[in-house]
């Protein structure tokens, strides 16, 4: 499985990789879901992924996306990179909007707050993610803004 990740990491830089990702967001929800994050559109998952729902700020819906994450002290640090897009990701404006979330790993739904990150903390955060996933530097590239980073810590209560 190294060697297929490595291969993911590899054309995660691309333009058309970033695109194809953007369209098969709806299958890999179902995917992700379906086998309790045994597996995803890319195959079983050696990237760490989950699945974060968030409550819509204009419609009050519950909106679901799949995102890689980087663990951190028992929570998850996750990008709004958007796959390298000139906009946010919603999920992203949701969560400032409203810091409740729920994330699904392996079948597991978890209630988290997200803060995010600024200043020397982003910085930190940055290198923990671009470990996980090295395309987001490309994608930060591309995008001509600067790529939200939320840390997600789950609620205890």
């Amino acid at each position: 499985m190294a060697g297929y990740s490595a291969l993911i990491k590899r054309l995660g830089h691309q333009r058309w990789f970033a695109w194809l990702g953007r369209q098969l967001v709806p299958v890999d929800k179902v995917i992700t879901r379906w086998t309790r994050g045994r597996f995803m559109i890319l195959g079983k998952p050696d990237l760490p992924s989950l699945l974060i729902t968030t409550v819509g700020r204009r419609s009050g819906q519950a909106r679901t996306n799949p995102l890689l994450y980087a663990p951190l002290d028992g929570g998850y640090v996750v990008v709004g990179s958007n796959w390298g897009q000139e906009k946010h990701p919603a999920w992203s404006a949701n969560l400032l909007a409203d810091p409740s979330a729920v994330v699904e790993i392996r079948g597991e739904r978890i209630p988290v707050r997200a803060t995010l990150a600024t200043g020397a903390e982003y910085d930190r955060l940055w290198a923990l993610v671009v470990r996980v996933w090295p395309a987001y530097d490309s994608y930060a590239e591309r995008a001509g803004r600067k790529i939200r980073i939320f840390h997600l810590v789950p609620n205890k209560g």
